[in-house]
């Protein structure tokens, strides 16, 4: 018998009579404002999701990603602004009547109702017949990969389990959008992996709009279409994961996403003198100029943007390694410069370097970040 993950992955199709919408609806927040008497927690946010999309909200603890969760959602009023779903205005619309889907952190699911129950919990209270209730219920079952466990009760299932039961119970009622508040948060890593995807086959399959709220990069980079670092009660930036990753337009984004070594440069015009490298350099997202040439910066690079070669030689792109660490496809070696400096590098492990090693350091022509430097 195939496990629960195998029969989710294994299915390229949703069952016939689906029950998600064949595409979701539209989602924008135009100029939308949330404050807590004097605290302001979002700054006239300005949001578009296509229908079907998938965008994530990422962002340290306290930079409003989940407020703004809220305030599409309905749980939180907002102070100005609008919200706007399939076209129409649910400002002032509860949250019971604007058609959307939740899974939070906590699951919630009653714990006196079986798996099946707990789906069909909604369409009963929209008082959908019983019999096309039982017809969502168990194509939903079959889409998360739980119809063997219709009749189990929540405590006799896993973590991971419960939480496909909530994606279920929220996804029957064929929302015209979903919102996930760090719904993987509360699994173990191997888990949320396995889970994460599940998640985003599942909303693929059904084509229904998700907002994605999580502080882990590696799972915003994971299953977005496109993701909002978020700072301050800001979008910082907006855009593919590539596009993030590849091109961080602040510095603030360059740091958070992914890793980052800070390397001390100078300007020359549209680069950056590094170390004896020229690196071209992002325009910032303001379309300010990062500085006039010769002024002292911090360029991000990127570890895997980094080359090391055997040299015995000196010179100001002379290192020696520190550590170096094995991780599978991949080694992070640490290096430190004659002048204190270190810099991680990601290569390929099938090149090993021992601690002491002296070694060439040089860098791809990438586009950096920059910030200035005191």
């Amino acid at each position: 018998m195939p496990t629960p993950e195998q029969t989710t992955t294994s299915r390229a199709h949703a069952p016939s009579g689906t029950t998600g919408p064949s595409s979701g609806s539209a989602v924008r927040l135009e100029g939308v404002t949330k404050s807590f008497g004097a605290t302001t927690v979002l700054h006239g946010v300005d949001l578009d999701l296509s229908p079907g999309e998938l965008v994530c909200l990422l962002g340290p603890s306290g930079c409003g990603k989940t407020t703004a969760l809220r305030c599409i959602a309905g749980l939180e009023p907002v102070s100005a602004g609008r919200v706007l779903i399939g076209g129409s205005d649910v400002t002032e619309v509860p949250v019971n009547r604007r058609d959307i889907g939740m899974v939070f952190q906590q699951y919630s699911l009653f714990p006196h109702m079986t798996v099946a129950r707990n789906v069909e919990f909604g369409l009963g209270m929209r008082r959908v017949a019983r019999a096309e209730r039982a017809t969502r219920v168990g194509e939903m079952l079959e889409i998360v990969g739980l119809s063997h466990l219709a009749e189990r009760f929540p405590h006799e299932l896993s973590g991971g389990q419960q939480q496909r039961v909530a994606l279920a119970r929220a996804l029957v009622t064929r929302p015209r959008a979903l919102l996930l508040d760090e719904p993987l948060s509360a699994l173990d890593a191997k888990v949320r992996v396995r889970l994460r995807d599940q998640i985003r086959a599942i909303q693929t399959e059904l084509g229904i709009t998700t907002v994605f709220v999580t502080h882990d990069q590696e799972e915003a980079l994971a299953v977005s279409d496109r993701v909002a670092v978020m700072e301050g009660g800001r979008i910082a930036q907006l855009g593919t994961p590539e596009d993030l990753y590849r091109r961080p337009v602040s510095p603030f984004v360059a740091d958070f996403v992914g890793l980052s070594n800070r390397v001390a440069g100078v300007l020359d015009g549209a680069s950056v003198r590094v170390r004896g490298a020229q690196l071209p350099v992002i325009q910032p997202a303001d379309g300010a100029s990062p500085g006039r040439t010769g002024d002292p910066v911090t360029a991000f690079i990127r570890p895997e943007h980094v080359r090391l070669s055997a040299s015995a030689a000196g010179g100001d792109s002379s290192a020696v390694v520190l550590t170096t660490g094995f991780l599978g496809p991949i080694r992070r070696t640490i290096v430190q410069f004659a002048d204190g400096a270190e810099l991680a590098v990601q290569h390929g492990s099938e090149t090993a370097y021992e601690a002491g090693d002296r070694v060439d350091v040089a860098f791809a022509s990438e586009p950096v970040t920059v910030a200035p430097r005191a």
